[in-house]
């Protein structure tokens, strides 16, 4: 019979164990605090400063200088401001949806379903500047595939797709969301495939038709996937770079495609090395991303409560 110390002296670690559970637990605890907790709090010190990212002697406090100048003396912010805002919205209102309804088509079993998810998600497969560099193909304004099925090829009456700034945005808006489609299918297909069928059949015997029960059972049922699919959504969205950048030719403050994240990378690997300025608008965007994020899960909570 077991002595009465022996589950204290099952429950005790060894020395290989505890060396173990500190390498699991220590070193990616570690790697977040140096790679990206530390640099979020040199970026929040740093946007009070002026910088030239050369000597560290030359770092001078200017206190809230930057964040003034930024919202009061630089012509490029506001625009990002609201080509960031439009970025959101287009995406939370048209590939996020169509996202959605295309995982809702093809979990219905239909003939050939997985080649067509495979054809959906390939996309996102894809880094987003090999899809820039794609997209950058399909715009050339002489020989891109759309001016030429459009008939607007040559150099006399062609569309400059990316380089006119009315509507370059919606150019660039248009080749991101096609990426965005296929992340959003396989997030909401891995979501219906832990449903309950039953509930389906229950609304069928009700008398609900699809749309119904889609937006009546499914989607409800769904609540987890939904507020990571938005804050996938958002998140996408406010840190869009890489497309941006393929698709703009490197030039960050290209007219019609100012979004915040190429204006701190202009200022901070930009020739002028503004590391205090670009700290500045990396916090705006930090802030601008929590808000957004944040009003939606308290809001969430709150019902949940209730």
């Amino acid at each position: 019979m077991p002595s009465p110390t022996a589950p204290h002296r099952f429950g005790r670690l060894s020395t290989g164990d505890r060396l173990f559970l500190t390498a699991v637990i220590g070193i990616p605890l570690l790697a977040l605090l140096v790679l990206v907790w530390l640099p979020a709090l040199a970026s929040v010190g740093l946007s009070f400063t002026a910088w030239d990212g050369i000597d560290l002697t030359d770092i001078h406090w200017t206190g809230g200088d930057n964040y003034h100048q930024i919202l009061t003396n630089y012509p490029p912010f506001w625009p990002a401001v609201r080509h960031n805002i439009v970025w959101l919205l287009f995406t939370a209102l048209l590939p996020t949806p169509f996202g959605i309804f295309l995982a809702y088509q093809l979990d219905k079993k239909i003939r050939f379903t997985r080649i067509y998810q495979t054809a959906i998600f390939v996309p996102m497969v894809l880094s987003l500047a090999v899809v820039g560099f794609i997209w950058e193909i399909i715009y050339n304004p002489d020989t891109g595939l759309l001016n030429s099925v459009l008939g607007a090829a040559g150099a006399s009456h062609h569309i400059d797709w990316l380089g006119n700034p009315d509507i370059n945005l919606w150019a660039v808006l248009v080749a991101s969301g096609w990426r965005h489609t296929g992340y959003i299918m396989i997030l909401y297909l891995a979501g219906l495939k832990s449903f309950d069928p039953a509930l389906k059949e229950a609304a069928a015997l009700d008398g609900a038709n699809g749309r119904q029960t889609f937006l009546r059972v499914v989607f409800p049922a769904l609540k987890p996937v939904n507020v990571i699919i938005l804050v996938v959504t958002v998140m996408e969205s406010l840190r869009a770079f890489d497309i941006v950048y393929v698709l703009s030719g490197g030039v960050g403050s290209k007219p019609g495609m100012e979004l915040l994240s190429l204006l701190i990378t202009d200022n901070i690997i930009g020739e002028s090395g503004h590391i205090g300025y670009g700290s500045a608008l990396a916090v705006v965007l930090l802030l601008v991303s929590l808000a957004a994020i944040g009003t939606f899960l308290v809001q969430t909570f709150r019902k949940e409560e209730q």
